[in-house]
């Protein structure tokens, strides 16, 4: 009579903690009639246990709404199950595109992608990176406001893996993904100048951001060498890269002097190159009679435009799932050789160049 008693009050109490969620691993044990390590087996090392096994442990945690206590396992493994990406404009298409493929990479590991937004401000990169490191995420992906901020190797000293994205760090210090910018740059007034264009603005802005240089860079070596005047080169700076800055920038450029007007622009981002493309339109430039346009990033909006937008193609998707294979390779060796993987960028050439 006490062993019946007993394992009622086992029953009841384990009824009672489904009814409340909070079924145990050994009570899903208990239902599936195996131990509690083969339950364990089942949740993190499902490829060790017999197929008819798993099969009843499945059954009974579905039977049970048994929820997996992950901030538990987090305390006794001392990291969770999270990826964090530090970006720097969430408004900017380019940048979802990159975490997009760092998350396919982590959900194959079994892994969840946490993503901030930065706005573009150091304080706020600084803050979101010690929130990170707070929850223990296995490792960081960060696109900075500097790439060569002590914070960054603070960070990654205290030992969190830590790779940069869409820069390159001048002390190489950090695992990185980026682009060449100077070549995209160059490729962009190097499309314009072929096409007969003497007067060129490179609109983009702030000059904090090292992809901002770096693309005028490349613009100014590709007038270089065609031979032409520094002067004809104008820099229409921007405070930020989003659409609205363009607009603004287009206002600037229409209200120049037709006779000393720019007759095709490079654009800094896209999202830049989209909102110069609507104020010339606003403004009875036509596109690319009267003014040609060039954007950077292909982003998907750039091919829908109301003139599809020549632009330099970053390879976004490949970025993210490089910078996310690093990262996980970096948690995973002792001994962890930084590597900066630098992609080549091409030109896609629509309508707003050429007719």
């Amino acid at each position: 009579m006490n062993g019946l008693a007993s394992r009622r009050r086992t029953m009841t109490e384990a009824l009672r903690r489904v009814i409340h969620g909070q079924a145990s691993v050994k009570d899903v044990a208990r239902r599936a009639g195996v131990s509690a390590g083969t339950v364990s087996n089942v949740l993190n090392r499902p490829q060790l246990v017999h197929e008819v096994s798993r099969r009843r442990v499945e059954q009974a945690m579905v039977d049970l709404g048994f929820v997996r206590n992950e901030s538990a396992r987090q305390l006794r493994g001392g990291l969770s199950r999270t990826l964090g990406y530090v970006m720097l404009d969430a408004a900017n298409p380019f940048f979802t595109d990159v975490a997009n493929g760092a998350d396919h990479v982590a959900e194959e590991r079994g892994l969840s992608l946490f993503l901030c937004n930065s706005r573009n401000t150091a304080a706020r990169e600084r803050a979101l990176l010690r929130r990170l490191e707070e929850q223990r995420v296995q490792g960081v992906l960060v696109t900075p406001t500097d790439s060569d901020s002590p914070w960054l190797a603070e960070l990654a000293g205290r030992g969190t893996p830590l790779v940069i994205v869409d820069r390159t760090p001048t002390s190489g210090r950090f695992c990185s993904v980026s682009v060449d910018d100077v070549r995209g740059g160059r490729l962009a007034v190097g499309h314009l100048v072929a096409l007969g264009h003497r007067r060129v603005a490179y609109v983009g802005g702030p000059d904090s951001l090292g992809q901002v240089r770096d693309r005028l860079v490349g613009a100014r070596l590709a007038w270089q060498e065609a031979g032409l005047r520094a002067g004809d080169l104008r820099v229409i700076r921007t405070s930020d890269l989003g659409v609205a800055d363009g607009r603004s920038a287009g206002e600037r450029l229409a209200g120049l002097p037709r006779d000393g007007r720019p007759t095709a622009a490079f654009c800094a981002n896209d999202l830049v190159a989209l909102g110069l493309l609507q104020q010339a339109n606003l403004s009875g430039l036509r596109v690319p009679e009267d003014l040609a346009i060039v954007g950077y990033d292909d982003i998907d909006f750039a091919a829908a435009a109301a003139v599809p937008l020549t632009s330099v193609r970053q390879p976004r998707l490949e970025m993210g799932r490089t910078a996310a294979r690093m990262l996980l390779l970096e948690a995973e060796e002792d001994q962890h050789q930084h590597e900066q993987v630098e992609f080549v960028p091409d030109l896609v050439v629509r309508r707003s160049t050429k007719s």
